[in-house]
């Protein structure tokens, strides 16, 4: 086989293997470098971080602790008696663990099936579009590509006030592999991921605190939608401190003891695990060569246009160790669009129609400029609100927690952003995200007929609101 490809692409997660599968699609000889290996080292891993520690690891864990949660809490006031409901933590993790061999394992037979070659080991980007892969002997071989696309994805930076220590202070994807359930949970970081891994642990029965070192709660998220899911998580039992700035955390008769300071001066916290959930930093170690042509950025982020090319000509990057927000399908969409460039296409990423979700309950979920962002720009705008307590299929499932919020532009009416917390919102953003793609006004959802009971009949009455039509709450008073 021929070591020379149309496109050699570095990094097999969500950026990297739909790079590599558009592009065998599209008629180019394809290959797919990849490092991660098995525990025993023998065999390869697809899907990167957010196949195989990630995204669908935490997901899996989000359902069964809310089914738990459910369970134990909330079925009786709906006549279902289910009593001492217990939780197999050892169970929970095989069925995790099942649902990421399922789904990695079909990255293989995706790559079989469209023709990609996956190379197993280490891959650098050499002078000249060259790629030098090391294997697991340290073996080293040189591949050459008309195209390279970089995909290495990120990993959980580390702070000096909390080192990693085995069994006890732990990053994300630790934080994954407790085989019991902790007494106490102390976790640094109140952005996505320590949201979403402070709610898995705190519904199977942990006490948990969550050190936010800024002093505004989800700062990128629309303060409005932000302000009530603080209220509920805090409500739920998570015990969030705002402002709370960790200076050192050291194991102690088998308990971690932090100390941290916030607005009442020195505290300390003990817990008997601790994890560190405070961002991501770009994976680009010993990835380019000197002379490979690729710049990067002082916090290790490679430059691109905004067709995600680099300096260096036919090289490309994608996802996380790009530009932009951290999230996987923002990295899948990418790599589909440098795939088809190289196929002589001209597609484009619109970046302002990306949505984020936050995996908690009530989720949270958003596309577009929150009103923070808009004062700050000095645009005129209008905010259509619809709380889905007012929803019957929502009352009917028992989560009637948060809203619906659409704001338009004050003259053309057009849809600027799209926000919800509650129930279903990963799912509901979606509509948001397609209205504004196709340049949809308020007025073109409030004229939409959604089915009844739905949750989305919520957006249909937000977009009403935005004009002050709303029909199932109270409209606010058009100034005279």
């Amino acid at each position: 086989m021929s070591d020379k490809y149309d496109v050699i692409v570095i990094g097999a997660g969500p950026g990297g293997y739909v790079a590599a599968i558009k592009a065998a699609q599209l008629g180019l000889k394809t290959a797919c470098v990849e490092s991660w290996s098995s525990s025993d080292g023998k065999s390869q891993v697809l899907g990167g971080t957010c196949l195989n520690v990630g995204c669908i690891p935490s997901k899996a864990l989000l359902e069964i602790s809310h089914k738990f949660e459910e369970a134990s809490h909330d079925y009786e006031m709906q006549g279902i008696i289910a009593k001492d409901v217990k939780i197999d933590v050892t169970k929970m993790m095989e069925r995790k663990s099942g649902i990421v061999k399922q789904l990695t394992g079909g990255i293989a037979g995706l790559f079989k099936s469209n023709g990609v070659t996956s190379i197993h080991g280490h891959g650098k980007l050499l002078a000249n579009r060259q790629v030098e892969v090391t294997d697991s002997d340290g073996k080293t071989k040189i591949y050459e590509a008309e195209n390279v696309i970089i995909a290495t994805g990120s990993k959980p930076i580390e702070i000096p006030p909390a080192p990693m220590t085995e069994g006890y202070i732990v990053d994300s994807e630790g934080a994954l592999e407790f085989d019991e359930v902790p007494k106490r949970l102390g976790i640094i970081g109140a952005g996505v991921i320590g949201l979403e891994l402070g709610s898995v642990w705190a519904r199977l029965g942990s006490e948990v605190t969550v050190l936010e070192a800024q002093d505004t709660f989800l700062p990128a998220v629309d303060q409005q939608v932000a302000k009530d899911a603080l209220k509920q998580f805090r409500k739920q039992g998570l015990n969030i401190v705002m402002g709370g700035r960790v200076t050192g955390a050291e194991v102690k008769r088998k308990l971690v003891n932090v100390s941290y300071e916030d607005s009442k001066g020195k505290q300390e916290l003990k817990v008997d695990k601790l994890i560190v959930a405070v961002g991501r930093r770009p994976y680009t170690d010993n990835l380019l060569a000197a002379d490979s042509g690729v710049s990067m950025d002082e916090r290790g982020f490679i430059f691109v246009d905004e067709q995600c090319k680099t300096e260096a000509p036919g090289v490309w990057a994608v996802g996380d160790v790009v530009r932009g927000p951290m999230l996987a399908h923002k990295a899948s969409e990418e790599g589909v669009m440098v795939a088809e460039r190289i196929a002589g296409q001209k597609p484009q990423v619109n970046y302002d129609c990306i949505p984020n979700v936050i995996y908690t309950s009530p989720e949270v979920a958003w596309v577009g400029k929150t009103e923070e962002e808009l004062k700050t720009e000095g645009e005129a705008y209008k905010v259509g609100t619809f709380p889905f307590a007012a929803n019957g299929r929502a009352m009917a499932a028992n989560s009637a927690s948060g809203m619906v919020k659409i704001i338009a532009d004050e003259k053309t009416d057009r849809i600027l952003g799209f926000h919800i917390v509650g129930p279903q919102a990963s799912e509901i953003v979606a509509q948001g995200v397609i209205a504004m793609e196709f340049g949809s006004s308020a007025e073109d959802l409030a004229l939409t007929c959604f089915a009844h009971p739905t949750l989305s009949e919520s957006v249909h009455e937000a977009a009403l609101a935005v004009n002050g039509g709303a029909i199932h709450i109270a409209n606010r008073r058009k100034k005279k």
